[in-house]
């Protein structure tokens, strides 16, 4: 018996360390197939997400899905210290309860105990091991509280951080493109200068924050399940936005800038495949089309009331190559995460998130044909 304690603690003890290091520590994706830390999260996350669509009001969900991102971190860190204590007591427990009370209680709640106390360095003193390997053990557990505890320390500012960087980006895309951001809205607003100069810079802006959202959710994949502080903002409504205005000025805007568009819509399809990739959710086609031909065409009349003209001839076969190309993983990505796919022409009547509070809103709403033709501000 001494001995399956022994295999059972060591084996505790050395999963709790090698998912600490994969999640907290590897600056890059583990690709192992069996992970407790992925099984952690995919099925509390459906879980969770079943639950608050079953019970929650519709306009409350996505403040209840909000919560998931910063508890199951919380909760996985909990998991993780109580299985190391647990690993720590089976051990004590296999070399003979080698722990006392001063009243002289022995046993395997008396194991736990200490373990406890030890790997979270509150040092009471009540309990003592009796000899060597109890001493040994002690002092190990106590040096990997220490440890468990700074990296705690040093994970929580680098996920804020991770997740300021990226929200910050996403923020500055509300009066960029619309909320939530479109490709219509895109080029609207940053159509009429010369060269489209502006609309270039931004996608540039967006090749670099594509790569930067790439290598940060890979290494903290936990990062996706924190949503934006609007309920129509997302990272994943952003870089769709970005992937539909790159791929139709690769398709044929006259007088777009293509080559930057074909390097920002790389990188940014780049993110979304991998992100679908390490959380396991195939591609697959949405139903119905996000652009069916009606809308194609009200996408034309859009842009060329604002100078905005689509060559003639293969654009319309190039543009949905190009959506092939990405629309399938943002669409399981969305399902997955229970995020909307922003549309490729914003809604009739809609504001701006900079363009009014809850007070406001009733009173300044405008319909889309006020300002179809103008500045946005």
């Amino acid at each position: 018996m001494a001995f399956v304690a022994t295999i059972c603690g060591v084996v505790l003890i050395a999963v709790v360390l090698w998912e600490g290091f994969e999640t907290v520590i590897l600056p890059r994706r583990a690709t192992r197939r069996f992970r407790l830390t992925r099984l952690f999260y995919r099925h509390t996350w459906l879980l969770w997400a079943r639950l608050v669509t079953a019970v929650i009001p519709p306009r409350r969900q996505e403040m209840a899905l909000s919560f998931f991102g910063p508890a199951s971190m919380l909760i996985l860190l909990s998991i993780w210290a109580w299985i190391m204590i647990l690993g720590f007591a089976l051990l004590q427990w296999a070399v003979g309860s080698t722990l006392m009370t001063h009243d002289g209680k022995t046993g395997f709640l008396i194991d736990l105990y200490m373990s406890g106390t030890t790997f979270f360095t509150l040092g009471l003193g009540d309990v003592v091991p009796r000899n060597a390997p109890g001493r040994f053990f002690v002092v190990i557990e106590s040096g990997m509280g220490l440890a468990f505890l700074a990296l705690i320390v040093a994970y929580l500012p680098a996920l804020n951080q991770s997740f300021s960087r990226r929200e910050t980006s996403i923020s500055l895309l509300d009066a960029r493109a619309g909320s939530p951001p479109t490709a219509a809205e895109m080029f609207r607003r940053h159509g009429r200068e010369p060269e489209m100069e502006s609309l270039r810079q931004l996608l540039h802006d967006w090749e670099h924050w594509s790569a930067a959202f790439l290598e940060s959710h890979l290494s903290y994949p936990v990062l996706a399940y924190f949503r934006s502080q609007h309920d129509n903002q997302s990272w994943l409504a952003a870089l769709t936005a970005i992937l539909d205005t790159s791929a139709l000025a690769i398709a044929g805007v006259e007088g777009a800038c293509r080559h930057q568009a074909q390097l920002t819509f790389a990188m940014a399809r780049h993110a979304v495949v991998d992100l679908s990739i390490v959380f396991r959710t195939p591609p697959a086609d949405q139903t119905p089309d996000r652009l069916p031909p009606e809308r194609l065409a009200a996408l034309r009349a859009l842009l060329a009331a604002a100078g905005i003209k689509l060559r003639e001839g293969q654009t319309d076969q190039r543009l949905a190559e190009l959506r092939r190309m990405y629309e399938p993983y943002v669409h399981v990505l969305a399902s997955y995460f229970r995020l909307r796919v922003p549309p490729w022409i914003a809604e009739e009547d809609w504001l701006d998130d900079w363009q009014a509070s809850t007070w406001e809103r009733g009173d300044v709403r405008r319909s889309r044909t006020e300002r179809a033709g103008g500045e946005h501000f």
